[in-house]
C-alpha cells in the first residue's frame, strides 16, 4: 500500500503532461473530464493511504536508497495520519473545485486544468514529504502553481496586481526557506527531517540552529500569512477565480502552519523543546495579532472575496494558536478546525463565485439586495456564516471546543473568549454581507474602493440561472462542514493523529526501519462551557449584525463602540496599500522582529 504515495503525486503531473501534450485534440469538455478523473484518483488513493496508516507511520524510499548506518541518503516520503489526512481533504477540494470551474467558468483549456493539476501535485508532495528539500522543491511547485492561478485573468490590472504581489513575497518566502535549508544542512549534513532530528539533538542548541529555526519558520509563516506577512493575501484572494479560491482558502495557508508544525516535531524540537514554554508566547502571540486583525478587517471590507479572505487571515491566526501551544491537544484541535472550517470558506468563496456569475458584481454596496431571487444561495451563504461563528455542534465548533481544552490545559485560559469573540466577529461579517445581499436589509455600505467595481463575471456572460454543476459541489462542501462535527468518532482519530504527529523518536525509529507502538488515545466529549463559548460566538454575530443593520446608533454605548472601532480599523486598512514595496518593508520587519525575539529568548 506504500507504493500509493508516490502515485499520489505522480498522477496528477502525468495528467497535466498529457493534457498538455494532447491540448489540441482536447475539447473544453474533454480536458475538464481528464482532470476531474485524475483528481478524482488522486483522491482515492490518498484516501486508501489514510486508511492504511490508520495511526501509525509508514515510509516510502525512492528508488529503495533506504538509510545506512544512520545515514539517509534517499528521498522519503514519511506518510502519517495527519500529512494523509490532510493531503486527503486537499484531494476533496481539487475534485469539487474542478467540478465547480468546469464548463462555466471562462478559461483557457487545457492551462487551467494543467495549473490545477500541478497545484494538487505540490501540495500533496509538501504533505507527505519527510524530506527537508523535496519540501521545499513541493513548496515552489505549489506556489508557481498558485501564482500562475492567481493571477490567470491576466488583462485585468487587478489580476496583475494581485498576482505580482502573490509571486514577490512567496518568492522572498521561497529564498528565506532555502537559506535556512543550507544553513542547516552546512550544521547537520542531513536533509532528512528524522536525521536533522537526531543531528541537533546531538549537538544541541547554538547559534546556527537559531538562525536556521529563525529562516524556515518565517518562510512558512509567509506562505501562511501571518500579520505582518499577510497583506498579499487579501490582494491575491480577491481577483482569483472562484475554484482557485475553494483551494486558497480552504487549504493553501493551512500548508504554512502544517508545514511549520511538522518542522518543529521532527527536526527542532530535540534541540530546541527545552525553550518551548518561550517559543509558546511568540507563537500564541503572533496567532492572536493576526486572529484580531484578520477579523477586524472583515468586519470593514465591502468586497466579498476580500472579506472572506481577512476571515481566512484571522482563521489561520486561530490555527497558529492552537499550533504554537506545542502540544498534542493543540495538534488534534487544529487538525479538526483546518478541516472543519477549511469546507465552510470554501463554501462561501463558491457561494460569492455564484453572485459573481449570475450579477457580475462582488461588492456588497453594488449587490444590495439584487440576491434576493437566489434563495438557495442565500441560505447557503447564511450556513457558512452561522457555521464560522462556530455553531455548536458543527465542525468549526468541534475545533474550537478542542483548542479551548487544549489551551486551558496549557495555562492560557484566556484564550477560549478571546477565540470566540474572532468567530463572532467573522461571522457577523459574512452574516452581514447575507443580509445585505440576499434580503435587502439594512442601508447599502458606502462605497470604500471603486476597484472593486471593476469585477469582471467569470463566464463569458452573465448566468440566468445557477447551473447544477456549481450548485452541487457547493452542497457537498456544506455537507462536509456539518459532518465533521456531527461524525462522532472525528475528535477521536484526531488526537490519535495527533499522538502519533508528536511522537519525536517514534518517528524517527520507523524512517530508519525499527517499529514504534504508541497507546491509544481518546478525546473527551465538549464541555458545558464549550457549548457556552460557541453559542455565545453566534448569539454575539447575529448582535453585531443586527446592531449594525437597524437603527441609528440605537445607543450611546453601541455609538461609542463603532466609533472606536471605525478609529482602530482606519489605520490598518490605511497599511493595506496595494504596493509591494510596502508589503516587502512590513515582511523585512516581521523577520527582523522574530528572529529578534527567538534569538534574545533561544541564544
Amino acid at each position: 500500500m506504500s507504493q500509493l504515495a508516490p502515485l499520489t503525486v505522480a498522477v496528477p503531473l502525468l495528467g497535466a503532461a498529457l493534457l498538455s501534450v494532447a491540448h489540441v485534440l482536447l475539447g473544453r469538455a474533454v480536458a475538464d473530464a481528464l482532470a476531474i478523473a485524475a483528481a478524482v484518483a488522486t483522491m482515492v488513493m490518498t484516501l486508501l493511504l489514510l486508511v492504511h496508516v490508520g495511526d501509525g507511520l509508514t515510509v516510502y524510499w525512492f528508488g529503495g536508497w533506504h538509510p545506512r548506518a544512520g545515514v539517509a541518503i534517499g528521498i522519503d516520503f514519511a506518510v502519517g495520519p495527519i500529512g494523509a489526512g490532510l493531503a486527503t481533504f486537499v484531494s476533496l477540494l481539487m475534485v469539487l473545485a474542478l467540478i465547480y470551474g468546469s464548463r462555466h467558468v471562462s478559461v483557457e483549456h487545457p492551462y487551467y486544468q494543467v495549473l490545477m493539476l500541478t497545484f494538487l501535485a505540490g501540495m500533496i508532495g509538501f504533505c507527505l514529504s519527510g524530506d527537508l528539500f523535496n519540501m521545499f522543491v513541493m513548496f515552489e511547485v505549489m506556489s508557481v502553481s498558485a501564482v500562475a492561478l492567481v493571477g490567470y485573468k491576466v488583462h485585468e490590472r487587478a489580476a496583475l496586481e494581485g498576482g505580482l504581489n502573490f509571486a514577490v513575497i512567496n518568492t522572498i518566502g521561497a529564498f528565506l526557506f532555502l537559506l535556512g535549508i543550507g544553513v542547516l544542512y552546512g550544521h547537520t549534513g542531513a536533509l532528512n527531517l528524522a536525521q536533522i532530528g537526531r543531528a541537533l539533538h546531538h549537538s544541541g542548541n547554538s547559534r546556527v540552529v537559531v538562525v536556521a529555526f529563525v529562516l524556515i519558520a518565517s518562510a512558512l509563516l509567509i506562505k501562511a500569512a501571518i500579520v505582518p506577512f499577510h497583506f498579499w493575501l487579501a490582494d491575491a484572494y480577491a481577483v482569483a477565480l472562484s475554484p482557485v479560491c475553494i483551494l486558497l482558502a480552504g487549504a493553501m495557508s493551512e500548508m504554512g502552519i502544517y508545514g511549520l508544525a511538522r518542522i518543529w516535531f521532527t527536526a527542532f524540537s530535540p534541540a530546541l523543546g527545552g525553550h518551548a514554554a518561550t517559543l509558546r508566547v511568540i507563537f500564541v502571540g503572533a496567532g492572536i495579532i493576526t486572529a484580531l486583525w484578520g477579523a477586524a478587517m472583515a468586519l470593514s471590507e465591502d468586497h466579498l472575496k476580500r472579506m472572506l479572505a481577512f476571515t481566512t487571515i484571522a482563521l489561520v491566526g486561530v490555527y497558529l494558536i492552537g499550533v504554537g501551544l506545542l502540544s498534542e491537544d493543540g495538534i488534534a484541535a487544529v487538525a479538526v478546525f483546518v478541516v472543519g472550517d477549511g469546507f465552510v470558506k470554501a463554501l462561501l468563496f463558491a457561494c460569492v463565485g455564484i453572485l459573481q456569475q449570475r450579477t457580475g458584481w462582488v461588492s456588497q454596496r453594488r449587490l444590495h439586495g439584487r440576491g434576493r431571487h437566489l434563495r438557495v444561495t442565500g441560505l447557503l451563504f447564511a450556513a457558512g456564516g452561522l457555521l464560522m461563528a462556530s455553531l455548536p455542534p458543527f465542525g468549526s465548533f468541534l475545533g474550537k471546543s478542542m483548542l479551548d481544552d487544549a489551551a486551558i490545559k496549557a495555562g492560557y485560559s484566556f484564550l477560549p473568549p478571546l477565540v470566540m469573540l474572532v468567530s463572532a466577529m467573522c461571522g457577523a461579517a459574512v452574516l452581514r454581507a447575507g443580509a445585505r445581499i440576499f434580503l435587502g436589509w439594512g442601508p447599502a455600505p458606502a462605497a470604500q474602493d471603486e476597484t472593486d467595481d471593476d469585477t469582471e463575471p467569470e463566464a463569458d456572460a452573465v448566468l440566468d440561472r445557477t447551473p447544477a454543476l456549481m450548485l452541487i459541489p457547493v452542497l457537498g462542501l456544506l455537507v462536509g462542514a456539518i459532518g465533521t462535527g456531527a461524525w462522532p468518532g472525528f475528535a477521536g482519530l484526531a488526537a490519535s493523529a495527533a499522538h502519533r504527529f508528536v511522537d519525536v523518536s517514534g518517528y524517527a525509529t520507523i524512517v530508519y526501519g525499527g517499529s514504534a507502538s504508541l497507546h491509544s488515545v481518546g478525546s473527551s466529549a465538549p464541555e458545558w462551557f464549550d457549548y457556552l463559548y460557541g453559542g455565545g460566538a453566534s448569539v454575539l454575530a447575529l448582535a453585531i449584525v443586527a446592531l449594525d443593520l437597524w437603527g441609528e446608533r440605537p445607543t450611546q454605548l453601541w455609538g461609542a463602540i463603532q466609533g472606536a472601532a471605525t478609529q482602530l480599523v482606519r489605520p490598518l486598512r490605511s497599511v493595506h496599500s496595494g504596493k509591494i514595496g510596502d508589503y516587502t518593508a512590513a515582511l523585512t520587519l516581521g523577520v527582523g522582529v522574530l528572529g529578534a525575539l527567538i534569538a534574545l529568548t533561544l541564544g
